[in-house]
């Protein structure tokens, strides 16, 4: 009994227990809720800690303590992709006066379409580098514009804003907000910021922190997607960054600045999708 108790992981008090009948029933709910986080765990891509699995045990229905939760997490060995720090990925250009920092970390909005924020990341595959530009709305976190490519040139961030403004349409004075990369101070991306009315600001020289918003996204981009492939090709890495940032990111994944909602639900909740 020893040798069995040892090797599926159970005391034997807890066994006994079990036997006896009342606190048995309570170690079988244990069991079926621990298989149900397991469930959450896969489904979510190994990205909730244990508040986050809570709210969606919650909203599926299974009523349950946040501790319990957490305690059932240790005891099934079930952690969350770590994070990584922030790492700069494009270079000022000299001679280039930056645009004036008119964000200065205000990362929260009250509507739509009032605040993007943009900057560029990259990607190893076999093939070689995939780079990766993104704007997203501060309102709800949602990844309004995204564009791939082989180059980090003006036409990546280029092709982030057309898809940003042809599918959200904002209007003219919304900020657009990024790091002073070369990309963003092109006078061919400055012309276009123009001709759709957007105003541009950049973070001071070097500060990280002035762009924490996407920052922060490629590191969970890179945390719970990247960092665990490898992919052979740029576009067997393009599809997989697709399916992240359209079907999981923007519509299932829980944000805690949200209130536990996916930023697309988030929008639908206030009315504005």
């Amino acid at each position: 009994m020893s040798r069995l108790c040892e090797v599926l992981r159970v005391s034997r008090s807890d066994y006994y227990g079990w036997r006896r009948g009342p606190q048995g029933s309570r170690m079988r709910e244990n069991s079926e809720l621990t298989g149900r986080i397991v469930e959450i765990h896969r489904a979510f891509r190994e990205a909730y800690g244990a508040v986050k699995t809570w709210r969606e045990l919650r909203a599926q229905g299974i009523v349950c303590g946040r501790h319990r939760v957490a305690r059932l997490r240790r005891q099934a060995g079930i952690e969350a992709r770590r994070k990584r720090r922030f790492r700069i990925t494009t270079q000022s250009r000299a001679g280039v006066v930056p645009a004036e920092d008119r964000l200065k970390q205000c990362f929260e909005v009250e509507s739509l379409n009032r605040v993007w924020v943009g900057d560029i990341t990259f990607i190893a595959t076999v093939a070689g580098w995939l780079y990766l530009a993104v704007l997203l709305d501060l309102f709800a976190r949602r990844v309004a514009g995204w564009a791939m490519g082989e180059r980090i040139d003006q036409q990546l961030v280029l092709d982030a804003l057309n898809m940003a403004s042809l599918q959200r349409r904002p209007r003219p004075g919304l900020l657009h907000h990024s790091d002073q990369g070369r990309q963003y101070a092109s006078s061919a991306y400055q012309d276009l910021l123009k001709r759709y009315g957007i105003v541009m600001s950049m973070s001071r020289r070097g500060n990280c922190y002035d762009n924490a918003v996407a920052e922060s996204f490629f590191s969970t981009l890179k945390n719970e997607l990247v960092h665990h492939c490898a992919f052979k090709t740029r576009e067997e890495a393009r599809t997989a960054i697709f399916d992240y940032i359209e079907v999981f990111y923007n519509r299932q994944r829980r944000h805690q600045s949200l209130d536990y909602v996916s930023p697309v639900e988030y929008e639908r909740n206030k009315g504005v999708a």
